[in-house]
Protein backbone atom coordinates (compact mmCIF):
# COMPACT_ATOMS: atom_id res chain seq x y z
CA UNK A 1 0.00 0.00 0.00
CA UNK A 2 1.37 3.32 -0.89
CA UNK A 3 2.84 5.12 2.01
CA UNK A 4 0.14 8.54 0.92
CA UNK A 5 -3.17 7.95 0.30
CA UNK A 6 -6.35 10.09 -0.83
CA UNK A 7 -10.33 9.85 -0.19
CA UNK A 8 -12.74 11.51 -1.77
CA UNK A 9 -15.27 12.07 1.01
CA UNK A 10 -17.80 14.48 -0.93
CA UNK A 11 -18.48 17.27 -4.06
CA UNK A 12 -19.41 20.89 -3.25
CA UNK A 13 -22.93 20.52 -5.52
CA UNK A 14 -22.22 24.60 -6.22
CA UNK A 15 -18.31 23.87 -7.48
CA UNK A 16 -16.17 21.08 -8.51
CA UNK A 17 -14.79 21.40 -4.85
CA UNK A 18 -13.51 18.13 -3.10
CA UNK A 19 -13.88 17.45 0.71
CA UNK A 20 -10.97 14.68 0.88
CA UNK A 21 -9.03 13.00 3.42
CA UNK A 22 -4.64 12.95 3.12
CA UNK A 23 -3.28 9.63 5.04
CA UNK A 24 -0.02 9.71 5.50
CA UNK A 25 2.59 8.14 7.78
CA UNK A 26 2.12 11.11 10.18
CA UNK A 27 -1.35 10.59 10.49
CA UNK A 28 -4.57 12.61 8.55
CA UNK A 29 -5.12 15.55 6.36
CA UNK A 30 -8.45 16.90 6.08
CA UNK A 31 -8.51 18.57 3.07
CA UNK A 32 -8.98 20.97 1.85
CA UNK A 33 -6.26 22.50 3.72
CA UNK A 34 -3.74 24.98 4.31
CA UNK A 35 0.11 24.41 5.07
CA UNK A 36 1.49 27.13 6.97
CA UNK A 37 5.00 27.80 5.49
CA UNK A 38 8.31 26.53 7.62
CA UNK A 39 10.76 26.78 5.18
CA UNK A 40 13.87 26.40 7.83
CA UNK A 41 11.82 23.86 9.98
CA UNK A 42 10.28 26.55 11.65
CA UNK A 43 7.04 28.63 10.55
CA UNK A 44 8.37 31.98 11.73
CA UNK A 45 7.59 33.29 14.68
CA UNK A 46 5.49 30.46 16.11
CA UNK A 47 6.06 26.63 17.13
CA UNK A 48 4.68 23.24 17.05
CA UNK A 49 2.96 23.81 20.01
CA UNK A 50 1.12 26.94 18.46
CA UNK A 51 0.72 24.92 14.89
CA UNK A 52 -1.29 21.89 17.15
CA UNK A 53 -3.17 24.19 18.96
CA UNK A 54 -4.70 25.69 15.82
CA UNK A 55 -5.43 22.53 14.32
CA UNK A 56 -2.95 22.19 11.44
CA UNK A 57 -2.13 18.77 10.78
CA UNK A 58 0.45 19.62 7.66
CA UNK A 59 3.35 21.86 7.29
CA UNK A 60 5.58 22.80 4.57
CA UNK A 61 9.12 23.00 4.67
CA UNK A 62 12.36 23.66 1.95
CA UNK A 63 15.11 20.99 0.51
CA UNK A 64 16.73 23.93 -0.98
CA UNK A 65 17.23 25.54 2.42
CA UNK A 66 17.66 22.84 5.07
CA UNK A 67 20.24 21.10 2.60
CA UNK A 68 22.56 23.80 3.15
CA UNK A 69 21.82 25.02 7.18
CA UNK A 70 21.90 22.70 8.69
CA UNK A 71 22.51 19.88 6.60
CA UNK A 72 19.95 17.11 5.53
CA UNK A 73 22.72 14.17 7.09
CA UNK A 74 22.97 16.14 10.16
CA UNK A 75 18.66 16.33 10.60
CA UNK A 76 18.98 12.24 9.91
CA UNK A 77 21.65 12.04 12.23
CA UNK A 78 19.25 14.02 14.47
CA UNK A 79 16.69 11.77 13.86
CA UNK A 80 14.37 13.34 11.07
CA UNK A 81 12.66 16.89 10.66
CA UNK A 82 9.69 15.53 12.36
CA UNK A 83 11.71 14.79 16.01
CA UNK A 84 14.14 18.03 15.11
CA UNK A 85 11.02 20.23 15.34
CA UNK A 86 9.33 18.20 17.79
CA UNK A 87 6.37 18.18 15.33
CA UNK A 88 3.78 14.84 15.14
CA UNK A 89 1.65 16.11 12.08
CA UNK A 90 2.50 15.89 8.19
CA UNK A 91 5.74 17.20 6.70
CA UNK A 92 5.95 18.32 3.22
CA UNK A 93 8.96 19.27 1.37
CA UNK A 94 9.29 21.86 -1.62
CA UNK A 95 12.00 20.17 -3.84
CA UNK A 96 14.29 23.31 -4.11
CA UNK A 97 13.07 23.93 -7.35
CA UNK A 98 11.46 27.26 -6.98
CA UNK A 99 15.00 28.45 -5.99
CA UNK A 100 15.95 27.33 -9.58
CA UNK A 101 13.65 30.30 -10.11
CA UNK A 102 14.14 32.67 -7.79
CA UNK A 103 17.85 32.72 -7.44
CA UNK A 104 18.43 32.74 -11.10
CA UNK A 105 21.58 35.32 -10.91
CA UNK A 106 23.08 32.16 -8.87
CA UNK A 107 22.89 29.59 -10.87
CA UNK A 108 23.86 27.62 -13.88
CA UNK A 109 21.16 25.03 -14.80
CA UNK A 110 20.82 22.49 -17.75
CA UNK A 111 19.91 18.60 -18.35
CA UNK A 112 21.97 16.98 -15.50
CA UNK A 113 20.57 19.22 -12.69
CA UNK A 114 21.23 23.16 -10.91
CA UNK A 115 24.50 24.61 -10.04
CA UNK A 116 23.70 26.82 -6.75
CA UNK A 117 25.72 29.53 -4.96
CA UNK A 118 24.57 29.57 -1.30
CA UNK A 119 23.13 32.66 -0.20
CA UNK A 120 25.03 32.18 3.10
CA UNK A 121 28.79 31.79 2.02
CA UNK A 122 28.74 31.60 -1.61
CA UNK A 123 30.12 27.86 -2.08
CA UNK A 124 28.67 26.16 -5.01
CA UNK A 125 25.75 23.22 -4.40
CA UNK A 126 24.21 20.53 -6.80
CA UNK A 127 21.08 19.52 -7.17
CA UNK A 128 19.82 17.26 -9.26
CA UNK A 129 16.50 15.66 -9.70
CA UNK A 130 18.23 12.22 -7.27
CA UNK A 131 20.20 14.83 -5.26
CA UNK A 132 16.82 17.11 -4.10
CA UNK A 133 15.06 13.42 -3.75
CA UNK A 134 17.96 12.13 -1.47
CA UNK A 135 17.87 14.61 0.60
CA UNK A 136 13.69 14.84 1.09
CA UNK A 137 14.70 10.89 2.41
CA UNK A 138 16.91 12.23 4.68
CA UNK A 139 14.90 14.77 6.19
CA UNK A 140 12.63 11.73 6.68
CA UNK A 141 9.70 14.37 5.81
CA UNK A 142 5.97 12.55 4.41
CA UNK A 143 5.68 13.81 0.88
CA UNK A 144 8.36 15.09 -1.34
CA UNK A 145 7.84 17.25 -4.17
CA UNK A 146 9.85 16.69 -7.56
CA UNK A 147 12.62 18.73 -8.71
CA UNK A 148 11.23 20.88 -11.47
CA UNK A 149 12.10 23.89 -13.48
CA UNK A 150 9.66 26.68 -12.49
CA UNK A 151 9.60 29.67 -15.56
CA UNK A 152 9.19 33.03 -14.32
CA UNK A 153 6.92 35.16 -15.12
CA UNK A 154 7.07 36.87 -17.55
CA UNK A 155 8.22 34.70 -19.91
CA UNK A 156 7.92 33.81 -23.57
CA UNK A 157 6.01 30.40 -24.96
CA UNK A 158 9.46 29.01 -25.86
CA UNK A 159 10.65 29.28 -22.50
CA UNK A 160 7.61 28.22 -20.84
CA UNK A 161 8.00 25.12 -23.17
CA UNK A 162 11.36 24.54 -22.84
CA UNK A 163 11.17 24.72 -18.89
CA UNK A 164 8.17 21.94 -19.03
CA UNK A 165 9.89 19.95 -21.23
CA UNK A 166 12.49 19.61 -18.32
CA UNK A 167 10.50 19.11 -16.08
CA UNK A 168 8.98 15.83 -18.03
CA UNK A 169 13.21 14.94 -18.24
CA UNK A 170 13.23 15.08 -14.53
CA UNK A 171 10.04 13.51 -13.55
CA UNK A 172 11.19 9.64 -14.15
CA UNK A 173 14.43 10.02 -12.67
CA UNK A 174 12.85 11.79 -9.18
CA UNK A 175 10.52 8.75 -8.80
CA UNK A 176 13.98 6.19 -9.71
CA UNK A 177 15.64 8.01 -7.18
CA UNK A 178 13.02 7.60 -4.57
CA UNK A 179 13.74 5.63 -1.20
CA UNK A 180 11.32 2.28 -0.14
CA UNK A 181 8.13 3.74 0.82
CA UNK A 182 8.85 7.28 0.04
CA UNK A 183 5.99 9.38 -1.54
CA UNK A 184 6.90 11.76 -4.77
CA UNK A 185 4.74 14.59 -5.72
CA UNK A 186 4.38 15.12 -9.87
CA UNK A 187 4.59 19.18 -10.88
CA UNK A 188 2.56 20.54 -13.96
CA UNK A 189 4.08 23.13 -15.28
CA UNK A 190 3.33 25.05 -18.80
CA UNK A 191 2.98 28.50 -17.49
CA UNK A 192 -0.51 30.70 -19.09
CA UNK A 193 -0.57 28.20 -22.35
CA UNK A 194 -3.26 25.83 -21.91
CA UNK A 195 -1.86 23.02 -24.92
CA UNK A 196 1.58 23.17 -22.10
CA UNK A 197 -0.91 22.64 -19.31
CA UNK A 198 -2.73 19.71 -21.03
CA UNK A 199 0.29 18.02 -22.49
CA UNK A 200 2.18 18.23 -19.04
CA UNK A 201 -0.86 17.13 -17.11
CA UNK A 202 -0.95 14.00 -19.20
CA UNK A 203 2.64 13.10 -19.17
CA UNK A 204 2.40 13.83 -14.96
CA UNK A 205 -0.94 11.79 -14.88
CA UNK A 206 0.95 9.11 -16.68
CA UNK A 207 4.01 8.39 -14.31
CA UNK A 208 2.98 6.91 -10.60
CA UNK A 209 3.02 9.81 -8.54
CA UNK A 210 1.59 9.97 -5.47
CA UNK A 211 0.37 13.53 -5.68
CA UNK A 212 -0.01 15.93 -8.21
CA UNK A 213 0.33 20.03 -8.22
CA UNK A 214 0.07 22.65 -10.17
CA UNK A 215 3.42 24.81 -10.64
CA UNK A 216 4.21 27.63 -12.69
CA UNK A 217 1.51 29.90 -10.49
CA UNK A 218 1.69 33.08 -8.09
CA UNK A 219 4.88 33.72 -9.91
CA UNK A 220 3.97 37.18 -10.40
CA UNK A 221 1.36 37.04 -12.83
CA UNK A 222 -1.60 39.33 -12.57
CA UNK A 223 -4.78 37.04 -10.93
CA UNK A 224 -6.69 37.93 -13.86
CA UNK A 225 -4.34 35.14 -16.00
CA UNK A 226 -3.63 33.10 -12.75
CA UNK A 227 -7.40 32.24 -12.26
CA UNK A 228 -7.60 30.65 -16.01
CA UNK A 229 -4.47 28.40 -15.53
CA UNK A 230 -6.16 26.94 -12.61
CA UNK A 231 -9.55 26.54 -13.69
CA UNK A 232 -8.12 25.07 -16.92
CA UNK A 233 -5.39 22.76 -14.71
CA UNK A 234 -7.51 21.42 -12.33
CA UNK A 235 -9.56 18.93 -13.84
CA UNK A 236 -6.77 17.22 -15.42
CA UNK A 237 -5.17 15.92 -12.49
CA UNK A 238 -6.38 12.70 -11.89
CA UNK A 239 -9.06 12.66 -9.59
CA UNK A 240 -8.09 9.92 -6.90
CA UNK A 241 -4.77 11.48 -5.96
CA UNK A 242 -4.25 14.81 -4.15
CA UNK A 243 -4.10 17.86 -6.15
CA UNK A 244 -1.38 20.73 -4.81
CA UNK A 245 -1.70 24.28 -6.25
CA UNK A 246 2.13 25.96 -5.19
CA UNK A 247 2.70 29.10 -3.57
CA UNK A 248 -0.73 30.56 -3.31
CA UNK A 249 -2.84 32.11 -0.63
CA UNK A 250 -4.60 35.11 -0.81
CA UNK A 251 -7.97 33.88 1.24
CA UNK A 252 -9.71 35.08 -2.66
CA UNK A 253 -7.50 33.00 -4.85
CA UNK A 254 -8.03 30.00 -2.21
CA UNK A 255 -11.71 29.72 -2.42
CA UNK A 256 -11.42 29.76 -6.31
CA UNK A 257 -8.63 26.94 -6.60
CA UNK A 258 -10.98 25.38 -3.69
CA UNK A 259 -14.32 25.83 -6.15
CA UNK A 260 -11.57 24.06 -9.06
CA UNK A 261 -11.14 21.09 -7.21
CA UNK A 262 -7.77 21.68 -5.40
CA UNK A 263 -7.24 20.04 -2.15
CA UNK A 264 -3.85 21.44 -0.90
CA UNK A 265 -2.26 24.66 -1.10
CA UNK A 266 1.06 26.55 0.78
CA UNK A 267 2.01 30.34 0.77
CA UNK A 268 4.01 32.75 3.17
CA UNK A 269 1.50 35.50 2.95
CA UNK A 270 0.22 35.11 6.27
CA UNK A 271 3.55 35.14 7.82
CA UNK A 272 5.03 38.02 5.92
CA UNK A 273 1.94 40.12 5.92
CA UNK A 274 2.45 39.19 10.25
CA UNK A 275 5.73 40.86 10.16
CA UNK A 276 4.68 43.78 8.20
CA UNK A 277 2.02 44.74 10.37
CA UNK A 278 -1.17 43.63 8.53
CA UNK A 279 -4.03 41.31 9.68
CA UNK A 280 -6.59 39.50 8.37
CA UNK A 281 -10.22 39.85 9.09
CA UNK A 282 -13.55 39.00 7.29
CA UNK A 283 -13.77 42.96 6.88
CA UNK A 284 -10.18 42.90 5.05
CA UNK A 285 -6.77 43.46 5.68
CA UNK A 286 -5.83 45.79 8.51
CA UNK A 287 -2.73 47.89 9.06
CA UNK A 288 -2.16 47.99 12.68
CA UNK A 289 -0.16 50.77 12.71
CA UNK A 290 -3.00 52.97 11.97
CA UNK A 291 -3.26 55.95 13.86
CA UNK A 292 -7.17 54.73 14.34
CA UNK A 293 -6.18 51.86 16.52
CA UNK A 294 -4.45 54.15 18.89
CA UNK A 295 -6.69 54.27 21.62
CA UNK A 296 -8.42 51.54 20.51
CA UNK A 297 -9.29 48.65 23.69
CA UNK A 298 -11.28 46.55 21.49
CA UNK A 299 -10.40 44.11 18.36
CA UNK A 300 -9.28 45.38 15.19
CA UNK A 301 -12.38 42.82 14.03
CA UNK A 302 -14.90 41.82 16.51
CA UNK A 303 -15.93 38.83 13.72
CA UNK A 304 -12.31 37.69 13.38
CA UNK A 305 -11.14 37.13 16.74
CA UNK A 306 -9.14 33.87 17.82
CA UNK A 307 -8.19 32.11 20.85
CA UNK A 308 -4.39 32.58 21.42
CA UNK A 309 -4.44 36.66 20.74
CA UNK A 310 -8.17 37.72 21.78
CA UNK A 311 -7.24 38.88 25.01
CA UNK A 312 -4.88 42.05 23.19
CA UNK A 313 -6.13 45.12 21.78
CA UNK A 314 -5.74 46.75 18.85
CA UNK A 315 -3.93 49.66 21.60
CA UNK A 316 -1.35 47.31 22.43
CA UNK A 317 -0.88 45.47 19.28
CA UNK A 318 0.13 48.82 17.93
CA UNK A 319 2.26 49.79 20.44
CA UNK A 320 4.48 46.56 20.52
CA UNK A 321 5.33 47.51 16.50
CA UNK A 322 5.48 50.94 16.90
CA UNK A 323 8.20 50.02 19.91
CA UNK A 324 9.46 47.18 17.95
CA UNK A 325 8.75 44.50 20.59
CA UNK A 326 8.95 41.23 19.34
CA UNK A 327 5.94 40.37 20.66
CA UNK A 328 4.22 42.16 18.07
CA UNK A 329 4.90 40.49 15.36
CA UNK A 330 4.37 36.92 17.15
CA UNK A 331 0.91 37.88 18.02
CA UNK A 332 -0.02 39.51 14.27
CA UNK A 333 1.59 35.62 12.83
CA UNK A 334 -0.64 33.87 15.38
CA UNK A 335 -3.81 35.75 14.22
CA UNK A 336 -3.49 35.65 10.83
CA UNK A 337 -2.41 32.19 10.64
CA UNK A 338 -5.49 31.06 12.93
CA UNK A 339 -7.44 33.30 10.05
CA UNK A 340 -6.38 30.44 8.14
CA UNK A 341 -6.98 27.88 10.18
CA UNK A 342 -10.28 28.77 10.27
CA UNK A 343 -10.73 29.96 6.76
CA UNK A 344 -10.22 25.77 5.84
CA UNK A 345 -12.24 24.75 8.08
CA UNK A 346 -14.91 26.60 6.95
CA UNK A 347 -14.25 25.87 3.46
CA UNK A 348 -14.92 21.86 4.35
CA UNK A 349 -17.76 22.34 6.36
CA UNK A 350 -19.14 24.74 3.75
CA UNK A 351 -18.20 21.73 0.99
CA UNK A 352 -19.87 19.24 3.34
CA UNK A 353 -22.91 20.90 4.20
CA UNK A 354 -23.52 22.77 0.74
CA UNK A 355 -23.49 25.99 2.19
CA UNK A 356 -21.04 27.47 -0.55
CA UNK A 357 -22.38 30.29 -1.40
CA UNK A 358 -22.83 31.37 2.04
CA UNK A 359 -19.62 31.04 2.29
CA UNK A 360 -18.23 33.41 -0.27
CA UNK A 361 -20.37 35.93 0.96
CA UNK A 362 -19.19 35.50 4.43
CA UNK A 363 -14.88 35.66 2.87
CA UNK A 364 -16.22 38.04 0.29
CA UNK A 365 -14.03 41.17 2.26
CA UNK A 366 -11.44 38.97 3.09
Amino acid sequence: MPSVTYELLAICPHTGARRGRLTTPHGKVETPAFMPVGTQGTVKGIGSEDLEAMGFELVLSNTYHLSLRPGSERVERLGGLHKLMDWAGSILTDSGGYQVMSLSDMRRLNDEGVWFKSHLDGSEHFLSPERSIEIQGQLGVDMSMCLDECPPYPCTREEAARAMQRTHLWAPRNLAARREGQAVFGIVQGGVHEDLRQESAQLMASLPFEGYAIGGVSVGEPTEMQYPVVKFAAPLLPKEKVRYLMGVGHPQDILHAVGCGVDLFDCVLPTRMARHATLYTLNGRVNVLNKKWEEHMGPHDPASLFPPVDRYSAAYIRHLFKAKEMLGQRLATLHNVSFYARLMAEIRQAIEHGTWPELQQRYARA
